[in-house]
């Protein structure tokens, strides 16, 4: 069975950036963003990120853009063809693709989470409690072994609803629907949140640097947030570039997406800060609470004299959410569903079918880790943190390594250029800094990022 993509690609340019841009988009820009931000300094650490973002992520993004555009193929394929059919870069390339269905599985939960404090919002839920009611209430609904279960479940059956409708009419429609809504929201939401009282203290902590509380550990910091901002070296993107057209410049788009990318995480930390600054005593690196206990609690209060304005806000923030982590487990299913109908000749609705029910699946554990298993550990972690721990710290750095080492090293220079340039069609004057970056800077920059990940510069 050929592996050759045989349906249609993204019918436009437009399409084909902001569905790239959605994979990219997701939680982290607006829950991880906001929160290794706070940790690590304000704006010195957003400096040194948009410096990553440029030097490292950007180059990655646009490694796997070559790999998918060129060998119109899966992951797994992309990789055995490019690789002059070296039987090793084939399994290589089904690392990527494991990790695809460990990410969604628990990504899928905190998506679920998202979807219900969505519906509490539209319920106006939230009005009339306290700080410890807040609290209260996360904890019995994320250890409770069924509705979260529900939700996750019902977050599956919309990506795989999308997926199932094919590229140009599923994802492509999905991402010019979702994507400007999302921006939108962002606006809306940004507007308000500048008006607060004290604003001013978030907006300061947001723009102006303090590099004296610049460390190694910071730069390590901001580095690994520039890496995995993008959802680099999980292939996804890469992917996406299958369906890319010809005529598509891979380094401007892959700037356009970029720049979406960190737009967002930017205007996530301009809702946040001022909206938690207007509070005394919060702090704006509380981690997932931040997003289900605190943020809730802050938008009551701030807004407290307006409840109009408290129920708009707090129902559009936890909608972005929704909208964000739909684009980015579209492009995580796709993945897995495009492996399966390219190689098996499975319909594209009983692949997308399959993958979600493994994923439902492999969720039900992460999601009962937080309530009726919490005793059940491997290697002392629950199956949530246990997903996480072996995607953040080893598959995703390891196959960004791997990326940027093909590129880079084992695929001919001339395939390479033809793509950057499109058959020499375009100048790239960028080409060679490009190919400096990929194969000298990117795998250093990504073997810091792994050490420091497992902790070996916990010292600095």
């Amino acid at each position: 069975m050929s592996s050759e993509i045989k349906h249609n690609g993204f019918a436009s340019k437009l399409g084909a950036i902001l569905a790239a841009a959605g994979s990219a988009v997701g939680l982290g820009n607006i829950w991880r963003f906001p929160t290794e931000t706070g940790a690590n300094g304000g704006a010195a650490f957003i400096l040194i990120y948009i410096l990553f973002m440029l030097l490292l992520g950007l180059p990655v993004m646009i490694s796997e853009f070559v790999i998918g555009r060129y060998s119109q193929k899966n992951v797994s394929e992309s990789f055995y063809s490019m690789s002059g059919g070296k039987k090793a870069w084939k399994y290589m390339g089904l690392i990527p693709m494991g990790a695809a269905f460990l990410v969604l599985s628990y990504y899928a939960v905190v998506a679920g989470w998202t979807l219900y404090y969505a519906v509490l919002a539209g319920m106006n839920d939230f009005a009339g409690k306290d700080a410890v009611q807040y609290a209260a209430d996360f904890a019995a609904f994320s250890s409770d072994p069924v509705q979260p279960w529900i939700w996750m479940a019902l977050i599956l059956a919309m990506t795989c609803g999308i997926v199932a409708m094919g590229v140009q009419k599923g994802i492509e429609r999905g991402a010019k629907v979702m994507m400007p809504i999302l921006f939108i929201f962002i606006v809306v939401l940004v507007i308000c949140s500048l008006n607060l009282p004290n604003a001013s203290l978030g907006l300061s902590f947001l723009l102006k640097p303090d590099f004296s509380k610049v460390t190694g550990s910071t730069v390590l910091s901001a580095m690994g947030q520039a890496f995995f901002s993008l959802s680099v070296g999980l292939c996804c993107l890469c992917t996406y570039a299958c369906y890319f057209r010809k005529d598509v410049d891979l380094i401007k788009d892959g700037t356009s997406v970029a720049s979406i990318d960190t737009l967002v995480a930017l205007c996530s930390g301009l809702i946040i800060f001022p909206a938690v600054y207007s509070i005394p005593g919060l702090q704006p690196d509380a981690g997932p609470s931040l997003v289900f206990i605190t943020l809730p609690n802050v938008f009551q209060q701030v807004f407290g004299n307006l409840p109009v304005l408290a129920y708009s806000f707090s129902l559009m923030f936890y909608l972005l959410l929704v909208m964000a982590a739909l684009t980015s487990s579209i492009s995580m299913l796709e993945m897995g569903a495009a492996y399966f109908e390219q190689n098996f000749g499975i319909s594209r609705v009983k692949c997308a079918i399959g993958v979600t029910c493994v994923c439902l699946l492999l969720g039900t554990c992460c999601s009962l880790s937080f309530g009726v298993w919490s005793d059940v550990t491997v290697a002392g972690m629950g199956f949530f943190d246990l997903f996480d721990y072996l995607v953040a710290k080893f598959i995703m750095p390891v196959g960004s390594l791997l990326i940027t080492i093909f590129v880079g090293w084992v695929v001919d220079k001339n395939i390479v250029k033809n793509e950057i340039t499109n058959g020499g069609t375009l100048r790239q004057p960028l080409y060679p800094a490009y190919m400096v970056l990929v194969r000298y800077f990117a795998p250093i920059c990504i073997i810091l990022i792994f050490l420091n990940e497992l902790g070996l510069f916990s010292w600095l």
